[in-house]
């Protein structure tokens, strides 16, 4: 027996009071409920996440419904975070250039990543 994982995705439901809290829990896993500012957040299937919205929407206890963007955003970030050179290191590299008697201006930014 293998364990397999449901891809799910959160929604924010603002509601109008939380006494329908029962209504909600028969659409997916409640994470979070603000009692002072009357809004669930909720765990759904990411397939039945249009169908859901809907049925959440036609609710008369519903206010308004969003639905997360993290499935969306991709959180892979190492190709992003480079080797930043250091005020100090450009500092240095200017030094070093001043010295050797280059006095060539430079075309990109001292503190671009590598």
């Amino acid at each position: 027996m293998e364990l397999t994982l449901n891809e799910r995705q959160g929604m924010i439901v603002w509601v109008y009071s939380l006494r329908h809290l029962k209504t909600l829990k028969r659409f997916g896993l409640i994470h979070y409920v603000s009692k002072k500012m009357k809004y669930v957040v909720i765990y759904i299937d990411r397939d039945d996440v249009e169908v859901a919205e809907k049925k959440l929407n036609g609710l008369h206890f519903v206010r308004k419904v969003e639905v997360s963007y993290r499935p969306l955003i991709n959180m892979n970030f190492s190709e992003r975070i480079g080797h930043r050179k250091t005020r100090k290191e450009v500092e240095e590299i200017e030094e070093i250039n001043m010295i050797e008697g280059k006095n060539e201006l430079l075309l990109k930014d001292p503190l671009e990543v590598v």
